[in-house]
Order: C-alpha cells, then sequence, then structure tokens
C-alpha cells in the first residue's frame, strides 16, 4: 500500500473517531429528563414530534420516555422520583392536591384539550346514536380516571343518563382491548392505535369520537413536584418551548407528515393506518394551540369531577396550575 494510500486511511479512521467522540460530547452536554406517560398513543402525536424533529435537542434536553400505565401510577411515580416530569390527566394532581401532600405536583403545560378515546362497538353500525348504548355494557375504565369521567359527560351531554347505561369499570385501563377481545361488553373505549389494531382483527368496529361529545378540558398535561418546578425553572421553560415546537409543527402539517415524523414510534403500526388516526385526531381538533392551561378548561374538568362526586368543590387554579410557556 502507497504511503499516499496508507495517509488518506488513517486520516478517514481519524476522522471517524473524532465525529463518534463529538456526538458522544453532545450527548454528555445534554441534561436528561425523565418523563412518564400515561398511554403510547398518536393522540400525543405533538410530544412524540418534538422528541423525532429534535425539538428538545435543541433546548439542551434528552428525554428518557417510560410507559407508566395510569393517572394515578404516573403520579405515584413523580412523587416517588422514579420521573421528573409526569404525563397524564390532570384530575390526578387535584386527588394528590386534596391528600394533603405538602409537596404536591403541578401543571406546567398542556398538550390535549379533549378526550382522545373512540367508542369501539362489537358489532358494525351504520348510522350510531348515542341512545344505542342504553341497556349496554361499556367497558370504560377505571373510576375516577379522565377516560371514565369524559364518558360519563359524554352521555350527559347526549341526554343519556349514566345510570341506563351498564358502565364497567373493573377492567384497568391498560386490559381493555384484550378483554373486549375475550368477550366482555358491548362497546369499549380505546385510544389510538388499539382502537384500529382492534378493528383490523375483526373485533370491532369505530363508531363515535367521545371527545367530540363530551367537550374542551386539558385532558393530558405534563406535571412535576413543586419543589422541582421551582427549583428547575430554566429546564422546565425549556421543555414547554419544545412541547409548544411540537404542537405548531401539527397544527402546520397535514395528517401524512405528521405521520411520516412519528412513525418511529409506533414500529407495530403501519404508515397508512397511522395517517388515518393522526387525521382522526386533528380533525376532532384534540391539541392545543400553545401549551398553555387556561383557568377555564381547567374549571370544565372540576365541573365534571364534581358531577361525578369524585371532589367536593374546586380546587385553587393559582395553586395546581402554573404556566411556564413563553415564546
Amino acid at each position: 500500500m502507497s504511503s499516499f494510500f496508507l495517509t488518506v486511511l488513517m486520516f478517514s479512521v481519524f476522522a471517524l473517531a473524532m465525529s463518534g467522540c463529538q456526538k458522544e460530547d453532545d450527548e454528555k452536554n445534554l441534561k436528561s429528563i425523565s418523563l412518564g406517560e400515561v398511554t403510547h398513543s398518536a393522540f400525543y402525536a405533538p410530544l412524540y414530534v418534538a422528541m423525532e424533529n429534535g425539538y428538545f435537542e435543541e433546548e439542551g434536553l434528552k428525554i428518557d420516555l417510560t410507559l407508566i400505565s395510569g393517572a394515578n401510577n404516573v403520579t405515584a411515580a413523580v412523587l416517588s422520583g422514579d420521573v421528573e416530569i409526569g404525563f397524564c390527566g390532570p384530575e390526578a394532581t387535584i386527588y394528590i392536591y386534596n391528600g394533603g401532600e405538602k409537596d404536591y405536583i403541578k401543571t406546567f403545560a398542556g398538550l390535549t384539550k379533549r378526550d382522545g378515546q373512540f367508542l369501539v362497538s362489537r358489532k358494525n353500525i351504520d348510522s350510531f346514536d348515542w341512545s344505542m348504548l342504553r341497556g349496554k355494557e361499556v367497558l370504560a375504565g377505571r373510576v375516577g380516571g379522565m377516560p371514565e369521567l369524559n364518558f360519563e359527560n359524554a352521555l350527559k351531554n347526549a341526554k343519556i343518563d349514566k345510570g341506563e347505561v351498564d358502565i364497567n369499570t373493573s377492567v384497568d385501563f391498560a386490559s381493555l382491548t384484550s378483554a373486549f377481545i375475550g368477550g366482555e361488553g358491548d362497546f369499549v373505549n380505546l385510544f389510538e392505535p388499539n382502537a384500529t389494531k382492534l378493528v383490523n382483527m375483526g373485533f370491532g368496529y369505530v363508531v363515535a369520537n367521545i371527545g367530540e361529545m363530551s367537550g374542551e378540558m386539558p385532558y393530558t398535561a405534563f406535571n412535576a413536584r413543586k419543589s422541582y418546578i421551582e427549583e428547575n425553572r430554566d429546564t422546565i421553560e425549556k421543555f414547554t418551548r419544545a412541547i409548544s415546537k411540537g404542537l405548531e409543527f401539527c397544527r402546520d402539517n397535514d395528517p401524512e407528515k405528521i405521520a411520516e415524523i412519528i412513525i418511529g414510534q409506533f414500529p407495530d403500526t403501519s404508515i397508512n393506518d397511522l395517517e388515518v388516526i393522526v387525521k382522526r385526531y386533528k380533525d376532532a381538533d384534540s391539541w392545543l394551540e400553545t401549551p398553555i392551561v387556561s383557568k377555564e378548561l381547567f374549571e370544565n374538568l372540576e365541573d365534571i369531577m364534581i358531577d361525578s362526586k369524585q371532589i367536593k368543590e374546586y380546587v385553587p387554579f393559582e395553586d395546581l396550575v402554573e404556566n411556564v410557556y413563553q415564546k
């Protein structure tokens, strides 16, 4: 081998090594944030867009995402320090506040503004009407959780007395699909991509969007201990800016483009199915314009909780929500 080619080879190896070192250095400079999400769904597309498009890295952050089924379990992980930031329904923060926790959990940014569940029927229904639920069993998730609360509110808005419907709350959130496949219930409430997967397997038919009937509220939001927000204000602001960019991208782009960006988050879902799913959420106006959680939306949530006797009275908005969003 000539000295020229040997020199070129050595330079290439050196450049490759330096590139690897630079990448490691860049990753070392990122601050890792542990984030616990209540479920993994295209309903949360703006979050995954922020991750896939590098918006967190632009803010100097690296997200370690962990799936923790159930809002009660997400907030328990935040309280224990297993995760720094939780992503779930704000109803869980209200329960903790009312429980007397001193270093309680506060919401600092929102993502979705209505329920992301779809009502799936065991039988094909050409023209669904909510009155068809009278006398039927519906798998609705655990009592007091956002899915179950919103389903009850949807019934109320549809002028259906919840006592006329057999609302099954005995099946935990993570087991709803398997329970329905196993023969439980006439209907089941599911997030995507589970609803579409169940349809593709031949076990059901999507007949309604629960969020459209239930109305607007801060359905899923980001939270942290009060002390963590106080001590890590800069980090929380950076995190929220990344979320804002994700929301803006989803607002300004079509479902096909959004699906292309987040397909890596859903390896078991085809790109065609994911496009359909994202379109459903976008058409339903599921996402907030900005990460701000307004007092009006928060009180809409409290109205539902008071109506369902989960809480007795309003809790102070200023205590439980601290919007840190800045353009």
